[in-house]
């Protein structure tokens, strides 16, 4: 290896939200620490991202603890209602089986949506109000852990040191691999088309997911645009053999599909940007650790994004890992020693796995056209509707409100 002349005390791979939100969220409580993020993409892509996530009330709370919230919130929209049907795409009538009011707490929406690039431009802000070392258009090549560093070697030709480092990385993640960490995975046979569209009608607030014989297809509110034209985010998921197809068709072909299941009670809609499709499967790393290294978001855990529940596992990731590592770092230890990292670990790996089995099993029970089990489930779906208690119990989860969850995720500071 070269010799290296940059020592940081953390490095993050990966530069989307997770990886910064642990940077920011650690250098903020250790301003002595030296921080640094490296993302292998092209300088300023991030601007260039249409798209639109789903952030939950707890993840909404960590923002706002580390200083971004208000800056992303006159562009945010609350999700104030979201009922689910559950039917075919030609049925003339959808039924509404469950309905969930907006709030986990009085003024406190359960979730906002928010697009890709208002949310990463306020964490990178905050990253460099924060003193730490931004690396754009530079991916990690290698590494090699030593008793007391670890040495990066990034693709620009140099050789960093790193206390430790963590892989952000995404699902099909290079430093898991290098790492020699195995998965589990399995893929679904299904892809979600993606895109954004503007209609007539004000949506309200109103979260809809239409359970359909090849997979949920929803309807998530945006903020109306610069013109005043009201906007929803689309994700329908298709058998990945059709959605190819359709993303492929003519604009004219796809709108008059993207009706079929949208419906009209919005009036007009037109696509506002290219329909992409993304496939689904499901991945899980078998270990989140190793000695000087530690997973987080996509790059430990991909899911099914049928509980909208992808990005909000991995914030629960970064504030988990950034508030055992303020902790440690306080105390005087090690940071990247394995027995530090296995709090992480313990932390967050069975609410991984069970939230992976979670999304397994809904879309394995609504993705299909069965009949007797449309009708069980569909009666499932009224009993719960039907029991407040029960319904409250499932927003605050989807919210990731819970007593155990890390202090950032409670609106504290580390």
């Amino acid at each position: 290896m070269a010799e290296h002349a940059d020592r940081f005390d953390m490095i993050v791979a990966g530069a989307g939200y997770v990886g910064l939100a642990i940077a920011t969220a650690v250098a903020q409580a250790r301003p002595s620490m030296a921080i640094a993020v490296v993302d292998a993409a092209p300088a300023g892509v991030w601007q260039k991202d249409g798209r639109s996530v789903a952030v939950a009330a707890a993840a909404v709370r960590m923002l706002d603890a580390i200083g971004c919230w208000q800056e992303i919130e006159p562009k945010a929209h609350a999700m104030t209602e979201m009922i689910i049907t559950d039917s075919r795409a030609a049925d003339p009538v959808r039924p509404v089986f469950l309905t969930f009011d907006g709030e986990v707490e009085p003024g406190e929406p359960f979730a906002y949506m928010i697009f890709n690039r208002d949310l990463a431009a306020s964490l990178r802000r905050r990253a460099d109000e924060l003193g730490i070392t931004m690396i754009d258009g530079v991916g990690v090549e290698g590494f090699e852990t030593k008793p007391a560093e670890t040495l990066v070697n990034l693709s620009d030709g140099r050789t960093v040191s790193t206390r430790l480092l963590v892989a952000a990385d995404g699902v099909r993640s290079r430093l898991r691999e290098m790492a020699g960490i195995r998965t589990v995975h399995w893929e679904y046979g299904q892809s979600g088309i993606v895109c954004t569209v503007a209609h007539e009608r004000p949506h309200g607030g109103r979260a809809e997911e239409h359970f359909l014989p090849a997979g949920p297809f929803a309807i998530l509110p945006l903020a109306d645009d610069e013109q005043g034209r009201h906007r929803s985010s689309i994700v329908w998921n298709e058998r990945t053999e059709a959605a190819q197809r359709l993303v492929e068709e003519d604009e004219i072909v796809f709108e008059a599909e993207l009706e079929t299941r949208f419906g009209y009670k919005l009036g007009e809609i037109r696509i506002l940007d290219k329909p992409r499709s993304f496939p689904f499967g499901l991945t899980l790393a078998r270990d989140f650790v190793k000695p000087r290294f530690a997973l987080a978001g996509d790059a430990a855990h991909g899911i099914h994004p049928i509980a909208g529940q992808g990005l909000n596992l991995g914030f629960r990731d970064a504030a988990a890992l950034a508030e055992v590592i303020v902790e440690a770092d306080r105390l005087g230890q090690d940071i990247g020693a394995i027995d530090v990292l296995e709090r992480y670990q313990l932390w967050r790996r069975f609410d991984t796995f069970q939230m992976g089995a979670t999304t397994d099993i809904l879309n394995r029970l609504f993705s299909n056209d069965f009949g007797p089990l449309r009708a069980a489930r569909d009666f499932g779906l009224g009993i719960v509707d039907r029991l407040p208690k029960l319904k409250n119990f499932f927003i605050r989860q989807a919210s990731g409100l819970s007593e155990q969850a890390p202090r950032l995720l409670r609106g504290e500071q580390i």
